[in-house]
């Protein structure tokens, strides 16, 4: 399987959306747990790398692509 590739300050779609309504969340901390906060309503969560990286979509809006522009 194929590794997922992202980096901090990225903006990521999960599977689940959270409850507030949104599905935009930015990896605001990585290691071997990943805190991601929600977009709409600012709420961190710390969760498992392992358990990130299956309910990551994809990445939306990356930090290099903002770098470029």
């Amino acid at each position: 399987m194929e590794r997922k590739s992202f980096q901090l300050g990225d903006i990521v779609q999960m599977k689940k959306q959270h409850p507030c309504g949104s599905n935009e969340m930015e990896i605001i901390r990585m290691g071997m747990d990943i805190r991601i906060k929600c977009v709409g309503c600012k709420h961190s969560v710390l969760i498992p790398r392992a358990k990130f990286e299956k309910n990551m979509k994809k990445v939306l809006r990356s930090v290099e692509e903002d770098k470029e522009s």
